[in-house]
């Protein structure tokens, strides 16, 4: 009896303690927090940027500076958010311009013509409905014929654009609506420069502000932003786990037709001119904004504030680098280069 206790209390001092011990937690490093958030990049970019420019032209760093920035951006702005939606969805949509001109010229000129006292929250209300409609007919195309919506939209935009310019109009005008005029000249805010020139920041800013607001609830906080997101990672998947991809496309389409309806009448307002010819050729710039600010264009990625944070960058690229004598032609040769840098890094980044 004492040998068998003896034994098993040498088995027991002898047996060594098994401690587990937890792997080290490496902190995340650089490469993997730009994969989370690939907006950051888009900073590093801005601020680079800015501080090449300020230090070549101090004049830069001046608030008449950041109202000019916020004036130029409101319609690009615009134009992204909706065009987020759709790249966020997995499609892309470039006819976004073509519903800006036809509704905002097409309204104002109407309006002008028949009630040029109308309000102006009727005109943006009937711009924002004009652009649903226009932009459901995307989206109704695209679901029904199962075409990559880049061909759908390259075509409505040539049907949109053939609309206005030989049922509509060819001739731009400044004599705009009386409210439109009016609403156009509200400062939000304004101060006098050194120069003794006036700085005015446009009410304008504050649709801006609520069309951010707006879209980041619509995919952050609703089963129609789940669903987007979605469809964008997998067509296949997102119709498995049983969203609605009818609903999908009209409501992708249709929200960018409406921002695009909302900036054109904007555009008219801030700029006291009605031009069909305006907005043209804008819509690299805004899908490069988007992909700038971290939205990959396989869809199912993007946020809003990276893609306010790629319009930034490109507004900045568009409207100051003048100011440090670099000649227009090179902008898009500096866009070009941000976007090939940018999508090399985040293809870099998913693929480790």
């Amino acid at each position: 009896m004492n040998s068998r206790i003896h034994s098993r209390m040498n088995q027991t001092m002898t047996t060594p303690t098994v401690v587990e011990v937890a792997p080290e937690v490496k902190p995340p490093s650089l490469r993997a927090k730009l994969a989370r958030n690939p907006e950051w990049f888009t900073v590093g970019l801005i601020v680079v940027t800015c501080v090449i420019v300020g230090a070549i032209n101090p004049r830069f760093f001046q608030l008449a500076t950041l109202f000019d920035l916020l004036h130029s951006a409101t319609t690009t702005s615009l134009f992204a958010l909706g065009t987020l939606v759709v790249l966020a969805s997995g499609g892309i949509d470039v006819s976004f311009t073509a519903i800006a001109a036809l509704t905002m010229y097409g309204i104002t000129k109407a309006v002008f013509a028949w009630w040029p006292d109308a309000p102006f929250a009727l005109i943006l209300i009937t711009g924002a409905i004009g652009g649903v409609m226009l932009g459901v007919i995307n989206g109704l195309l695209v679901h029904r014929l199962k075409a990559p919506s880049l061909i759908v939209t390259i075509g409505t935009q040539y049907l949109y654009r053939g609309l206005l310019l030989t049922f509509i109009g060819t001739s731009f005008f400044m004599n705009i609506p009386h409210s439109m005029d009016r609403f156009g000249r509200i400062p939000l805010m304004f101060y006098q420069t050194a120069d003794g020139l006036r700085a005015v920041l446009p009410v304008s800013v504050v649709a801006l502000v609520a069309a951010a607001l707006l879209t980041w609830w619509l995919l952050n906080r609703t089963m129609m932003g789940r669903g987007v997101y979605a469809m964008g990672g997998s067509l296949a998947i997102a119709e498995r786990l049983g969203y609605n991809l009818r609903a999908i496309h009209l409501f992708v389409f249709g929200y960018t037709g409406m921002l695009a309806g909302i900036a054109g009448i904007l555009h008219v307002s801030n700029n006291r001119l009605a031009n069909p010819f305006d907005l043209v050729g804008s819509e690299l710039d805004v899908i490069a904004a988007v992909i700038l600010g971290g939205a990959r264009i396989t869809g199912g990625t993007g946020t809003v504030a990276g893609t306010l944070l790629g319009v930034v960058l490109v507004t900045l690229i568009n409207n100051v680098l003048i100011l440090v004598g670099v000649p227009s032609t090179w902008q898009k040769v500096i866009i070009g280069a941000f976007i090939l840098i940018a999508g090399t890094l985040f293809a870099f980044q998913r693929k480790n």
